[in-house]
């Protein structure tokens, strides 16, 4: 599988990627960027360094000058691109991925990339047709400048919490931010290891999450904190031990930011209708938009939203303009000192949801359209009864729930979820998908 997907650049480390290429693609961002300058960080992952050195290099022999940020959360290359005098930026990092990945998330100005343009970067890297040039490298503390401007934008709190940085790049400061603001901070996996050995770096799976589970309950925790690999996503743990699914805590950050003050947010189309619900019972308006962290992105910052989100525990916030798990956890602590009860009382309140979850089926990427075409066909044939949508994917909507089915952008395979307002609703929608698409009978959850 290519290492150019939608929204970024990905691979195994050593079998898809390796340094040469990460040479190759400095060369290319290098000679598309033509002279201008670009911020470069990278998270903790072991193969970073060597990827990162090279992409500089590559950079610089295109005539591109670089500001290289070192170690960095996600975050901070977002801050440092409304901070610094950079053209775009670039972050070695694969995200949530198992610690045999690694990659590069790209943006320019205060954009992701699109499509487009990453597939236009694999062309160039492909034909190694290069500009040549000496570009500048600096070196610029980022860290410090986002730290404070973080703090700035929080008061003083109070409570225990534990926040779990999974070893990733968050794993320093957090906890120095927690403490500063106030908070009683119990620290797990809060070390640097880009082998990852304690947890895997996808808090989005909640089976990743036992230790802090236990660990919260273990200190009378008033809630817990678990970061990706790269800082930019976070998944929360309540007072009882129990996880917060990410739609949960959505619907939380949409009740406190939509109160007097209705706008728009934009959500992934796998989200749960109490993502649109929460938003239209505060007068909101919910625009629903494909799943991937630079079309959520992209789409909230056009219509200049209040917020956005994702299931994989990506929060977009307006006063920044971009994702940050950090910022993300210390507005969940403000959410549950003001309301003056426990995070597993404000989920509580939250109206139940019976729906799947992401289920991967294994096709071959020869079978994958014909797939999506069976379930399209289903749709027209149905008419006005059922709602079509192909954002991503094919979704069906009926009068008492929906199915979802849409290539993963990660392996060769078929996601699909599906949500409803009964059991024997969901019991019929399974069986639809059962006689439309036969290959997925006897699959675990359908």
């Amino acid at each position: 599988m290519s290492i150019y997907k939608a929204c970024d650049i990905r691979g195994i480390f050593g079998r898809e990627l390796d340094e040469h290429t990460a040479y190759l693609i400095g060369r290319a961002v290098g000679s598309i960027m033509n002279g201008q300058t670009l911020a470069v960080g990278g998270d903790v992952r072991i193969s970073t360094p060597a990827l990162k050195s090279e992409l500089i290099r590559g950079i610089l022999e295109s005539g591109t000058s670089v500001a290289d940020l070192g170690l960095i959360p996600t975050p901070a290359l977002y801050f440092a691109l409304h901070h610094l005098d950079v053209a775009g930026g670039i972050t070695v990092t694969a995200s949530h991925n198992p610690p045999q990945y690694n990659g590069f998330k790209l943006m320019l100005g205060s954009m992701p990339v699109d499509s487009a343009y990453i597939q236009m970067l694999a062309k160039k890297v492909d034909e190694q047709v290069f500009i040549d040039g000496q570009g500048h490298l600096t070196y610029e503390d980022i860290l410090t400048p986002y730290e404070q401007h973080i703090l700035e934008l929080h008061t003083r709190g109070k409570g225990k919490v534990v926040i779990d940085s999974g070893n990733g790049s968050m794993s320093l400061l957090a906890p120095s931010v927690f403490c500063k603001l106030g908070y009683d901070v119990v620290p797990l996996y809060c070390d640097f290891d880009g082998s990852f050995p304690n947890r895997d770096p996808n808090p989005a799976v909640y089976e990743h999450l036992t230790d802090l589970c236990r660990t919260v309950i273990d200190n009378r925790a008033d809630f817990g904190i678990a970061f990706d690999g790269d800082g930019d996503r976070v998944v929360f743990v309540d007072d009882k031990g129990n996880v917060a699914k990410t739609e949960q805590s959505f619907v939380l950050f949409i009740n406190y930011y939509l109160k007097g003050k209705p706008s728009s947010v934009v959500y992934d189309l796998k989200s749960s209708s109490i993502i649109k619900n929460a938003v239209l019972d505060m007068g909101g308006t919910p625009i629903m938009e494909r799943s991937g962290h630079a079309f959520i992105k992209k789409r909230f910052l056009e219509n200049g939203s209040v917020l956005g989100g994702e299931i994989s525990g990506h929060f977009f916030f307006k006063e920044l303009g971009y994702d940050d798990g950090l910022h993300a956890a210390l507005i969940m602590a403000r959410i549950i000192q003001e309301s003056g009860v426990s995070l597993s009382e404000l989920v509580s309140r939250i109206p139940k949801s019976l729906i799947t979850p992401d289920i991967r089926v294994f096709c071959p990427y020869t079978e994958q359209d014909h797939w999506l075409d069976q379930v399209r066909k289903q749709g027209e044939k149905l008419g006005r009864s059922v709602q079509l949508t192909e954002i991503d994917g094919v979704r069906l909507e009926f009068s008492d729930g929906w199915l979802l089915v849409r290539k993963s952008v990660t392996e060769e395979s078929i996601t699909i979820r599906i949500e409803a307002d009964s059991k024997s609703s969901m019991r019929r929608i399974k069986k639809d998908l059962q006689q439309i698409l036969p290959q997925v009978r006897g699959v675990q959850g359908l």
